[in-house]
C-alpha cells in the first residue's frame, strides 16, 4: 500500500511539477558564496537537455524535480547529459563542453587510441554557465559514475592532457587538455560514488555461474554487462563505463588523478546492509528497491581478489545495491577526514559524511519508493556556501 500511495504522489507531481516547489527563497547572508551547482548523472543516467527529464527528471525521480526545488530557494543548478555508458574520459568532455557552449571534442591521441570520431555534439550558443571562470567557479555533485566523471573532468581542468598536447597542431587543442583551471572549481561532492569500482562487476560472474539465479541478480549482469558495456561501434572496450567500474581499471584512473588544495571534496555514502559485531555483512532485500536488491545479497557475500591483486574481503561486503560504502568514501590514494558532520572542512583532502542509510538511488529520492532527501541537498549546499 505505501508503494502504491508512493506512485500516485509520485505521478501528481509529474503532472503539476509546481505542486512541490517552495516558493521561499533562503537568506543567503552571511554566507561566503553563491557559485553554481553542476549535477553530473551516473551510468544509464540523464540531463535536463534530454526531452524526457520534465517528465521523468534523473535528480528528484520519484520526489519530482530537485533542481527546480533547489531554484526555487536561490540556487543556481545546471545538469549536462553525457553519453549514459561512455568512459570517465568521454563524459568529461561532454560535460564540459555543455557547459562552456563548446563542440564536444574527444581529444585528438584518444580518439585514435580508443578508435571512434574525434568530435562530438555541438553545444555553440547553449552553455549552461554563462561565464565559468577564476572568479565564477562552480560546485560539482556527482551521483554513482558521476563521481569518476566529476574527478576525471578536475583533473583536466587542473593539468590537461600531456598526451593530447603532444599529438594535437598548435591551434588544434581544446582549452580542456591545456590545464590550468584547476581554479575555476570551488567544491566537488561525490553521491555513493565507486571511486575504486564495484565489486558488482566480479559479482556477475558469480550470478552467471549459478544454474538457477533469481531475476533480481539476474539483472546485476544486466547493468554491468549490458548497460555499462561499450557503444557498439567498433570502439576499444576500455572506453566505457563498465571498465572504469572494474575494481583494477577503476583504482589505476584514480593513480592518474591529482587533489588541489585550494578545491573542497565531500563524499556521502550510502549503506542499505547491515553489518553485525563479527563483522558479518547481511542483506534485508525487503530494504531495497526491487532492481538493487539481488546485487546487495550477492555483493554482501562477495570476497576475493581482483587479476591486479587488490584483495576484497569482508570491508567490501557492505554496499548500497551497486557500490561498496568503503569505495564510495574516497579515492584510496587520496587523503580522507571520514565522519565529518559540516562546518569547518579541509581543502585537497575528501571530507566524508556519515554513512546514509539508503540504496543506491536513494539520494536521488528513490525510483518507485519517494525518499525525501532535498533537505539533505539544502543542508550540503548552504555549508559549501557558509565555508
Amino acid at each position: 500500500m505505501a508503494k502504491l500511495v508512493s506512485f500516485f504522489m509520485t505521478v501528481i507531481m509529474f503532472i503539476c511539477p509546481w505542486a512541490n516547489i517552495p516558493k521561499a527563497e533562503i537568506d543567503f547572508d552571511g554566507m561566503n558564496t553563491n557559485y553554481p551547482y553542476v549535477f553530473i548523472h551516473g551510468l544509464g543516467g540523464w540531463g535536463e537537455n534530454t526531452f524526457y527529464y520534465d517528465v521523468f527528471p534523473y535528480w528528484g525521480v520519484a520526489g519530482g524535480d530537485m533542481l527546480k526545488y533547489l531554484g526555487a530557494r536561490g540556487f543556481k543548478c545546471v545538469a549536462p547529459s553525457m553519453t549514459q555508458n561512455g568512459s570517465a574520459w568521454d563524459r568529461a568532455c561532454e560535460a564540459y563542453a555543455q557547459l562552456t557552449g563548446t563542440r564536444v571534442d574527444y581529444g585528438k591521441e584518444h580518439s585514435e587510441r580508443c578508435n571512434h570520431p574525434r568530435f562530438g555534439a555541438d553545444y555553440t550558443g547553449r552553455a549552461l554557465l554563462d561565464d565559468w571562470s577564476e572568479e565564477n567557479k562552480v560546485n560539482l555533485m556527482g551521483h554513482s559514475f558521476g563521481g569518476a566523471t566529476m574527478l576525471e573532468l578536475v583533473e583536466l581542468m587542473m593539468n590537461g592532457s600531456e598526451a593530447e598536447r603532444n599529438a594535437t597542431e598548435s591551434g588544434d587543442l581544446s582549452p580542456l587538455f591545456e590545464g590550468g583551471k584547476g581554479d575555476y572549481i570551488y567544491s566537488v561532492t561525490g553521491l555513493a560514488a565507486p571511486y575504486n569500482g564495484t565489486t558488482a562487476v566480479p559479482c556477475k560472474e558469480v550470478i552467471n555461474a549459478k544454474q538457477n539465479a533469481p531475476f533480481n541478480q539476474r539483472l546485476v549482469v544486466l547493468a554491468v554487462g549490458g548497460v555499462a558495456s561499450p557503444i557498439r561501434d567498433g570502439r576499444s572496450e576500455t572506453d566505457c563505463a563498465g571498465y572504469d567500474l572494474d575494481i583494477d581499471p577503476a583504482i589505476a584512473l584514480t593513480e592518474t588523478w591529482h587533489y588541489s588544495d585550494e578545491i573542497y571534496y565531500f563524499s556521502l555514502p550510502c549503506c542499505m546492509t547491515d553489518t553485525d559485531e563479527n563483522g558479518v555483512t547481511t542483506c534485508d532485500e525487503s530494504d531495497f528497491e526491487f532492481i538493487y536488491a539481488g546485487a546487495a545479497t550477492v555483493m554482501a557475500e562477495y570476497t576475493g581478489v581482483t587479476p591486479g591483486g587488490v584483495v576484497c574481503d569482508e570491508s567490501w561486503q557492505p554496499n548500497d545495491g551497486l557500490v561498496n560504502t568503503i569505495s564510495a568514501k574516497a579515492p584510496f590514494n587520496a587523503p580522507m577526514n571520514d565522519g565529518y558532520t559540516g562546518g569547518k572542512a579541509a581543502k585537497g583532502v575528501f571530507n566524508v559524511y556519515p554513512v546514509y542509510r539508503g540504496d543506491h538511488m536513494s539520494l536521488m529520492g528513490g525510483l518507485l519508493n519517494n525518499n525525501n532527501i532535498r533537505e539533505i541537498y539544502v543542508d550540503m549546499m548552504v555549508n559549501i556556501n557558509s565555508l
